[in-house]
């Protein structure tokens, strides 16, 4: 196996900036059975609607199976597509099947943004701290990041404004508005009209990641920034992967037909299509049984184990260790003393079989060490309360 070093083996540049996802590789520990992992963004596997999805397979490949198994066209099965736009109604957004692709999770919405809009050393506008996917895909198109600060309020629209002076030939801003990853914060209301008005100044695409908006456990639903655009310049992402079955591995892409057909040629050269029996199978879900049930059903376990989370890292941690508290997702995220280094932490939580995700690589340009990334969607109460106070106990340590 050796002999490959020596092969003079030429790689293209961009890949000496690409760095496996310090996610994945935390989920590879996290397999461990005896691990309490607070790590990876993953949804309750006890709530997928297994029978259900039984009897769904099942008639479609009893009534359709000879088209759910052949290849589909690029920009995704029609009445799924019909079925995401009247979705979208609820949300505010007003698009048809016209307006939308479907894309393999809204991971690859993201890697075809980049591929799309980034050449070596454009600009791109996003919040810091900033999700961790979004900035590996855009990596590899080698950009600069310019990073907005946030408060609890989200991206801190003063200083949006500044970068945008300084930088409008910038290719895009990139947000989460809603309970945003890593941090759980929501967007208000103002910041997101004023967000508007200067990519309508600017004349500034917006890439709007929206994978949580619908997991909301209190307080009011946020109109999306798409539906404040008035001139086709947000990209809206949504995916099925957090509301339904992330395995399905099923999202979309909402723009403008022009912006669209450059993601529809994208996404020829780079799958052909999604998976036809996939989208075959969530539409008829949705055709079968109430989506929105299964989602309220999310939102009555998650809320009970963000309370848990939060309950017990007030009770458990250090007092000089602060907390967001999310209204709605699947993330808390704590801020620990200036100089503590949270993947050092790491390193001994895991000796007490605990995982979580260290803050610095949600910072496009590094720094920030001091803070971690909670999950608390996919651990069952009882190991939330016995995780956060073995956390507690290795924070006490230090």
């Amino acid at each position: 196996m050796g002999v490959f070093k020596n092969m003079g083996i030429k790689f293209a540049n961009r890949m000496e900036n690409i760095k496996s996802s310090a996610i994945r590789e935390l989920l590879k520990l996290t397999e461990q059975p005896d691990i309490i992992s607070f790590a990876g963004g993953l949804p309750a596997p006890e709530l997928f609607p297994i029978k259900e999805l039984e009897k769904v397979c099942s008639r479609v490949l009893n009534e359709e199976g000879q088209a759910a198994l052949q290849y589909s066209s690029t920009d995704g099965f029609l009445p799924l597509r019909i079925q995401i736009a009247e979705r979208m109604k609820k949300l505010g957004v007003e698009c048809t099947a016209q307006n939308i692709l479907i894309t393999s999770g809204s991971q690859q919405g993201l890697e075809f943004s980049g591929r799309i809009f980034i050449n070596e050393g454009d600009v791109v506008i996003c919040e810091s701290p900033s999700y961790l996917g979004a900035l590996n895909a855009f990596k590899a198109y080698l950009p600069k990041f310019v990073e907005i600060p946030m408060d609890e309020e989200g991206m801190i629209v003063d200083e949006l404004e500044k970068a945008l002076e300084q930088y409008p030939n910038a290719k895009f801003i990139y947000t989460i508005p809603d309970f945003q990853n890593p941090t759980g914060r929501t967007m208000n209301l103002e910041r997101r009209k004023r967000l508007m008005d200067l990519a309508i100044k600017y004349d500034m695409p917006v890439l709007e990641d929206n994978p949580y908006g619908e997991l909301r456990f209190e307080g009011e639903h946020l109109p999306t920034l798409k539906s404040f655009d008035t001139k086709g310049l947000v990209i809206h992402l949504g995916t099925f992967s957090k509301i339904f079955c992330p395995g399905l591995r099923l999202g979309w892409v909402i723009a403008e037909p022009e912006i669209l057909q450059k993601y529809i040629i994208v996404k020829q050269g780079a799958d052909l299509q999604c998976s036809s029996i996939a989208q075959r199978e969530i539409y008829r879900f949705m055709e079968m049984y109430d989506i929105d049930e299964h989602i309220a059903n999310l939102i009555n376990v998650y809320r009970r184990r963000r309370d848990l989370m939060i309950e017990t890292m007030k009770a458990e941690f250090p007092s000089n260790i602060t907390f967001t508290h999310p209204e709605g997702g699947l993330f808390a995220w704590a801020t620990l003393p200036e100089g503590v280094d949270a993947a050092d932490v790491l390193k001994k939580a895991l000796e007490e079989k605990v995982a979580f995700v260290p803050g610095e690589p949600f910072y496009p340009n590094g720094g920030n060490a001091n803070h971690c990334r909670l999950n608390y969607s996919n651990m069952p109460e009882e190991k939330i309360v016995e995780g956060i106070k073995r956390l507690g106990k290795v924070l006490k340590s230090l």
